[in-house]
Protein backbone atom coordinates (compact mmCIF):
# COMPACT_ATOMS: atom_id res chain seq x y z
CA UNK A 1 0.00 0.00 0.00
CA UNK A 2 1.61 3.67 -0.92
CA UNK A 3 1.59 6.00 2.30
CA UNK A 4 1.85 9.00 0.26
CA UNK A 5 -1.19 10.55 -0.28
CA UNK A 6 0.49 14.07 -1.34
CA UNK A 7 2.01 12.56 -4.03
CA UNK A 8 -1.11 10.85 -4.94
CA UNK A 9 -2.71 14.24 -4.76
CA UNK A 10 -0.11 16.14 -6.26
CA UNK A 11 -0.11 13.45 -9.48
CA UNK A 12 -3.55 12.89 -10.11
CA UNK A 13 -2.76 13.67 -14.22
CA UNK A 14 -0.78 10.20 -14.39
CA UNK A 15 -4.18 8.28 -14.01
CA UNK A 16 -6.00 10.91 -16.40
CA UNK A 17 -6.30 9.45 -20.32
CA UNK A 18 -4.17 11.37 -23.06
CA UNK A 19 -6.39 14.80 -24.76
CA UNK A 20 -6.91 14.04 -28.39
CA UNK A 21 -9.02 15.25 -31.56
CA UNK A 22 -10.22 12.29 -31.55
CA UNK A 23 -12.59 10.97 -29.16
CA UNK A 24 -11.58 7.94 -27.08
CA UNK A 25 -13.46 5.37 -25.01
CA UNK A 26 -13.52 6.27 -21.21
CA UNK A 27 -11.12 3.91 -19.16
CA UNK A 28 -13.85 1.60 -17.30
CA UNK A 29 -11.74 0.20 -14.08
CA UNK A 30 -10.90 0.47 -10.77
CA UNK A 31 -8.24 3.45 -10.71
CA UNK A 32 -10.77 6.43 -10.43
CA UNK A 33 -12.74 4.57 -7.62
CA UNK A 34 -9.32 3.81 -5.74
CA UNK A 35 -8.39 7.45 -5.90
CA UNK A 36 -11.55 8.45 -3.91
CA UNK A 37 -10.44 5.83 -1.41
CA UNK A 38 -6.58 6.34 -1.30
CA UNK A 39 -6.02 2.72 -1.06
CA UNK A 40 -3.58 1.67 -4.43
CA UNK A 41 -1.63 -1.98 -4.30
CA UNK A 42 0.64 -2.37 -6.10
CA UNK A 43 -1.44 -4.45 -9.20
CA UNK A 44 -4.27 -1.86 -9.21
CA UNK A 45 -1.37 0.90 -9.93
CA UNK A 46 0.05 -1.45 -12.30
CA UNK A 47 -3.31 -2.02 -13.92
CA UNK A 48 -4.25 1.89 -14.48
CA UNK A 49 -0.74 2.94 -15.35
CA UNK A 50 -0.59 0.02 -18.19
CA UNK A 51 -3.92 1.06 -19.50
CA UNK A 52 -3.31 4.69 -19.54
CA UNK A 53 -0.44 3.40 -21.45
CA UNK A 54 -2.85 2.15 -24.53
CA UNK A 55 -4.86 4.78 -24.40
CA UNK A 56 -1.35 7.13 -24.94
CA UNK A 57 -0.48 4.53 -27.56
CA UNK A 58 -4.26 4.51 -29.35
CA UNK A 59 -4.23 8.12 -29.69
CA UNK A 60 -0.76 8.33 -31.18
CA UNK A 61 -2.17 5.54 -34.18
CA UNK A 62 -5.11 7.58 -34.64
CA UNK A 63 -3.63 11.14 -35.01
CA UNK A 64 -0.89 9.19 -37.66
CA UNK A 65 -4.05 7.58 -39.30
CA UNK A 66 -5.33 10.89 -39.94
CA UNK A 67 -2.34 12.49 -41.06
CA UNK A 68 -2.30 9.99 -43.20
CA UNK A 69 -5.56 10.16 -44.48
CA UNK A 70 -5.35 13.54 -45.49
CA UNK A 71 -1.99 13.34 -47.08
CA UNK A 72 -2.68 9.85 -49.39
CA UNK A 73 -5.20 11.66 -51.77
CA UNK A 74 -2.57 14.43 -52.44
CA UNK A 75 0.54 11.66 -53.05
CA UNK A 76 -1.81 9.16 -55.25
CA UNK A 77 -2.59 12.39 -57.34
CA UNK A 78 0.79 13.57 -57.60
CA UNK A 79 2.09 9.58 -58.59
CA UNK A 80 -0.93 9.54 -61.27
CA UNK A 81 0.28 12.99 -62.51
CA UNK A 82 3.77 10.88 -63.24
CA UNK A 83 2.28 7.69 -64.70
CA UNK A 84 0.18 9.68 -66.67
CA UNK A 85 2.67 12.06 -68.44
CA UNK A 86 3.86 10.13 -71.48
CA UNK A 87 7.50 10.52 -72.89
CA UNK A 88 7.06 13.33 -76.09
CA UNK A 89 9.50 10.68 -78.30
CA UNK A 90 7.06 8.14 -77.99
CA UNK A 91 3.91 9.86 -78.99
CA UNK A 92 5.38 11.86 -81.48
CA UNK A 93 7.20 9.57 -83.76
CA UNK A 94 7.12 10.75 -87.21
CA UNK A 95 7.45 8.14 -90.47
CA UNK A 96 10.35 8.81 -92.33
CA UNK A 97 9.72 6.39 -95.39
CA UNK A 98 6.80 4.33 -97.06
CA UNK A 99 6.37 0.60 -97.31
CA UNK A 100 3.50 -1.43 -98.86
CA UNK A 101 1.86 -4.57 -98.82
CA UNK A 102 -0.30 -5.76 -101.59
CA UNK A 103 -2.84 -8.60 -99.72
CA UNK A 104 -4.88 -11.47 -101.72
CA UNK A 105 -6.98 -13.80 -99.89
CA UNK A 106 -7.38 -17.13 -101.14
CA UNK A 107 -6.01 -15.69 -104.64
CA UNK A 108 -8.29 -12.71 -104.85
CA UNK A 109 -6.64 -9.42 -104.36
CA UNK A 110 -8.38 -7.54 -101.32
CA UNK A 111 -6.28 -3.95 -101.26
CA UNK A 112 -3.14 -2.40 -100.86
CA UNK A 113 -1.66 -1.74 -96.65
CA UNK A 114 0.68 1.54 -96.38
CA UNK A 115 3.38 1.51 -93.60
CA UNK A 116 5.12 4.72 -92.53
CA UNK A 117 8.64 3.24 -90.75
CA UNK A 118 10.05 5.08 -87.59
CA UNK A 119 13.32 4.85 -89.28
CA UNK A 120 14.99 7.97 -86.47
CA UNK A 121 13.45 6.20 -83.51
CA UNK A 122 14.06 2.70 -84.28
CA UNK A 123 16.29 2.66 -87.13
CA UNK A 124 17.48 -0.97 -86.51
CA UNK A 125 13.84 -2.36 -86.77
CA UNK A 126 13.11 0.37 -89.73
CA UNK A 127 15.73 -0.91 -91.89
CA UNK A 128 15.45 -4.54 -91.31
CA UNK A 129 12.00 -4.52 -92.47
CA UNK A 130 12.61 -2.16 -95.23
CA UNK A 131 15.62 -4.34 -96.49
CA UNK A 132 12.93 -7.73 -96.46
CA UNK A 133 10.28 -5.47 -97.94
CA UNK A 134 12.27 -3.67 -100.90
CA UNK A 135 13.96 -7.32 -101.54
CA UNK A 136 17.38 -5.35 -101.06
CA UNK A 137 18.43 -8.40 -97.80
CA UNK A 138 18.22 -10.52 -100.94
CA UNK A 139 15.22 -11.99 -99.36
CA UNK A 140 11.51 -11.01 -99.20
CA UNK A 141 8.39 -11.20 -97.94
CA UNK A 142 6.09 -11.95 -101.47
CA UNK A 143 4.30 -14.71 -101.78
CA UNK A 144 4.60 -15.39 -97.90
CA UNK A 145 1.35 -16.01 -95.52
CA UNK A 146 -0.46 -14.63 -92.33
CA UNK A 147 0.07 -17.71 -89.71
CA UNK A 148 -1.94 -16.11 -87.01
CA UNK A 149 -5.30 -14.26 -86.49
CA UNK A 150 -6.33 -13.42 -82.68
CA UNK A 151 -8.89 -10.81 -82.07
CA UNK A 152 -6.40 -7.93 -81.43
CA UNK A 153 -3.80 -7.64 -83.87
CA UNK A 154 -3.11 -10.39 -87.15
CA UNK A 155 0.48 -12.03 -87.39
CA UNK A 156 2.59 -12.82 -90.16
CA UNK A 157 4.86 -15.99 -90.82
CA UNK A 158 8.04 -14.21 -91.71
CA UNK A 159 11.16 -15.76 -93.44
CA UNK A 160 12.62 -18.85 -92.62
CA UNK A 161 16.16 -19.37 -90.43
CA UNK A 162 16.38 -22.33 -92.58
CA UNK A 163 16.02 -23.67 -96.43
CA UNK A 164 15.51 -21.47 -99.21
CA UNK A 165 15.16 -17.62 -97.23
CA UNK A 166 18.36 -18.68 -95.51
CA UNK A 167 20.14 -19.36 -98.28
CA UNK A 168 19.63 -16.48 -100.08
CA UNK A 169 20.11 -14.29 -97.31
CA UNK A 170 23.22 -15.93 -96.78
CA UNK A 171 24.14 -15.50 -100.47
CA UNK A 172 23.51 -11.25 -99.69
CA UNK A 173 25.39 -11.30 -96.35
CA UNK A 174 22.19 -10.13 -95.13
CA UNK A 175 21.83 -11.33 -91.25
CA UNK A 176 18.90 -12.48 -89.32
CA UNK A 177 20.04 -12.29 -86.12
CA UNK A 178 17.87 -10.39 -83.55
CA UNK A 179 20.61 -9.35 -80.96
CA UNK A 180 20.73 -5.47 -82.25
CA UNK A 181 16.43 -5.56 -82.39
CA UNK A 182 16.38 -6.65 -79.04
CA UNK A 183 18.75 -4.26 -77.33
CA UNK A 184 16.57 -1.78 -79.26
CA UNK A 185 13.49 -3.30 -78.13
CA UNK A 186 15.20 -2.83 -74.57
CA UNK A 187 15.21 0.46 -74.88
CA UNK A 188 12.17 1.40 -76.24
CA UNK A 189 9.99 -0.79 -73.74
CA UNK A 190 12.30 1.58 -71.02
CA UNK A 191 11.88 4.79 -72.53
CA UNK A 192 8.06 4.77 -73.21
CA UNK A 193 5.55 3.92 -70.31
CA UNK A 194 2.16 2.60 -71.24
CA UNK A 195 1.17 0.58 -73.95
CA UNK A 196 3.32 0.43 -77.21
CA UNK A 197 1.44 -2.11 -79.63
CA UNK A 198 -1.75 0.37 -80.49
CA UNK A 199 -4.37 0.41 -82.86
CA UNK A 200 -2.40 0.69 -86.88
CA UNK A 201 0.69 -0.21 -85.44
CA UNK A 202 3.13 -2.58 -87.02
CA UNK A 203 5.84 -4.81 -85.12
CA UNK A 204 8.47 -7.07 -85.41
CA UNK A 205 8.73 -10.08 -82.97
CA UNK A 206 12.52 -9.90 -81.33
CA UNK A 207 12.06 -12.57 -78.35
CA UNK A 208 9.52 -15.19 -77.07
CA UNK A 209 7.96 -14.38 -73.47
CA UNK A 210 6.83 -17.93 -73.79
CA UNK A 211 9.96 -19.55 -73.93
CA UNK A 212 10.69 -22.26 -71.02
CA UNK A 213 13.84 -22.14 -69.60
CA UNK A 214 17.28 -23.60 -70.98
CA UNK A 215 17.95 -27.08 -69.64
CA UNK A 216 20.81 -27.94 -68.36
CA UNK A 217 22.83 -31.19 -69.62
CA UNK A 218 26.01 -32.93 -69.41
CA UNK A 219 28.52 -33.22 -72.35
CA UNK A 220 32.03 -34.18 -73.12
CA UNK A 221 34.53 -32.14 -74.06
CA UNK A 222 38.13 -33.05 -74.69
CA UNK A 223 37.76 -35.92 -72.46
CA UNK A 224 36.00 -34.25 -69.65
CA UNK A 225 32.35 -33.82 -68.82
CA UNK A 226 30.94 -30.19 -68.38
CA UNK A 227 27.84 -28.96 -67.79
CA UNK A 228 26.20 -27.26 -70.95
CA UNK A 229 22.72 -25.58 -70.87
CA UNK A 230 20.26 -26.38 -74.28
CA UNK A 231 17.51 -24.13 -75.37
CA UNK A 232 14.28 -25.57 -75.80
CA UNK A 233 12.64 -23.91 -78.65
CA UNK A 234 13.45 -21.37 -81.16
CA UNK A 235 13.90 -17.42 -80.92
CA UNK A 236 12.13 -15.46 -83.41
CA UNK A 237 14.23 -14.00 -86.07
CA UNK A 238 13.77 -10.84 -86.30
CA UNK A 239 11.23 -11.09 -89.93
CA UNK A 240 8.00 -11.93 -88.64
CA UNK A 241 5.22 -9.18 -88.08
CA UNK A 242 2.10 -7.97 -86.63
CA UNK A 243 -0.48 -5.53 -87.62
CA UNK A 244 -2.39 -4.81 -84.40
CA UNK A 245 -6.25 -4.12 -84.96
CA UNK A 246 -7.03 -3.13 -81.45
CA UNK A 247 -4.53 -1.95 -78.50
CA UNK A 248 -2.45 -5.17 -77.90
CA UNK A 249 -0.89 -4.79 -74.38
CA UNK A 250 -0.03 -8.26 -74.60
CA UNK A 251 2.61 -7.91 -77.47
CA UNK A 252 4.91 -5.25 -75.62
CA UNK A 253 6.74 -7.92 -74.02
CA UNK A 254 7.92 -9.32 -77.74
CA UNK A 255 7.29 -7.04 -80.20
CA UNK A 256 9.73 -3.73 -81.56
CA UNK A 257 7.26 -1.00 -83.05
CA UNK A 258 8.54 0.05 -85.90
CA UNK A 259 6.20 1.70 -87.38
CA UNK A 260 1.85 2.40 -88.14
CA UNK A 261 -0.08 1.89 -90.81
CA UNK A 262 -1.40 5.35 -92.57
CA UNK A 263 -3.97 3.56 -95.52
CA UNK A 264 -5.74 0.49 -95.75
CA UNK A 265 -6.54 0.08 -91.97
CA UNK A 266 -10.15 -1.99 -93.72
CA UNK A 267 -7.75 -4.29 -95.37
CA UNK A 268 -6.29 -5.20 -92.21
CA UNK A 269 -9.71 -5.79 -90.49
CA UNK A 270 -10.82 -7.99 -93.67
CA UNK A 271 -7.81 -10.09 -92.75
CA UNK A 272 -8.87 -10.31 -89.41
CA UNK A 273 -12.33 -11.50 -90.36
CA UNK A 274 -11.25 -14.44 -91.60
CA UNK A 275 -12.25 -17.92 -90.19
CA UNK A 276 -9.32 -19.78 -88.27
CA UNK A 277 -8.81 -22.87 -86.51
CA UNK A 278 -10.63 -22.53 -82.82
CA UNK A 279 -7.94 -22.57 -79.33
CA UNK A 280 -8.97 -25.33 -77.54
CA UNK A 281 -6.56 -25.09 -74.58
CA UNK A 282 -9.57 -25.36 -72.24
CA UNK A 283 -10.44 -29.16 -73.49
CA UNK A 284 -9.39 -31.31 -70.71
CA UNK A 285 -8.06 -33.72 -72.95
CA UNK A 286 -5.93 -30.84 -74.17
CA UNK A 287 -4.59 -30.11 -70.74
CA UNK A 288 -3.66 -33.46 -69.94
CA UNK A 289 -2.09 -34.34 -73.32
CA UNK A 290 -0.05 -31.09 -72.94
CA UNK A 291 1.15 -31.93 -69.13
CA UNK A 292 2.60 -35.37 -70.26
CA UNK A 293 4.10 -34.30 -73.24
CA UNK A 294 2.31 -35.81 -76.25
CA UNK A 295 3.14 -34.54 -79.32
CA UNK A 296 0.09 -34.26 -80.68
CA UNK A 297 -0.80 -31.40 -78.18
CA UNK A 298 2.16 -29.60 -79.90
CA UNK A 299 1.03 -29.98 -82.84
CA UNK A 300 -2.50 -28.87 -82.20
CA UNK A 301 -1.40 -25.85 -80.76
CA UNK A 302 0.55 -25.04 -83.20
CA UNK A 303 -2.44 -25.17 -85.41
CA UNK A 304 -4.70 -22.66 -83.49
CA UNK A 305 -5.75 -19.15 -84.52
CA UNK A 306 -4.36 -20.35 -87.81
CA UNK A 307 -6.63 -18.91 -90.71
CA UNK A 308 -8.56 -21.16 -93.00
CA UNK A 309 -7.86 -19.43 -95.95
CA UNK A 310 -3.99 -18.74 -97.21
CA UNK A 311 -3.94 -14.72 -97.02
CA UNK A 312 -0.46 -13.71 -98.85
CA UNK A 313 1.08 -10.84 -99.93
CA UNK A 314 1.23 -10.87 -103.14
CA UNK A 315 3.72 -7.74 -103.82
CA UNK A 316 5.51 -5.50 -101.35
CA UNK A 317 8.08 -2.87 -102.02
CA UNK A 318 9.29 0.83 -100.85
CA UNK A 319 7.30 4.31 -101.80
CA UNK A 320 10.00 6.81 -101.40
Amino acid sequence: MLQNLKFLQSTPQLFQPPTSAAPLPQLHSTCFPILKQFKISRRELTICSNSSLLLLLGSQVLESKAKAEESSPNDNQQKEENVATPNPNCSNKVPTKRAFLDIAIDGEPVGRIVIGLYGDDVPVGAARFGSIVSGAAGISYRRKEFVKIMPNYVQHGGLRSYGVDAELAKRSGSNLAVENLREEWEREYEKCPGVKNLAGTVSILVRDPSKPPPKLKLVARKGKLEIDEEEIGTDPNGTEFVISILDSPELDASALVIGQVLDGMEVVKRIGQVKTVQENTASPYFRVAKLIGDKRAVVAERGFNRPYAKVVINNCGLMD
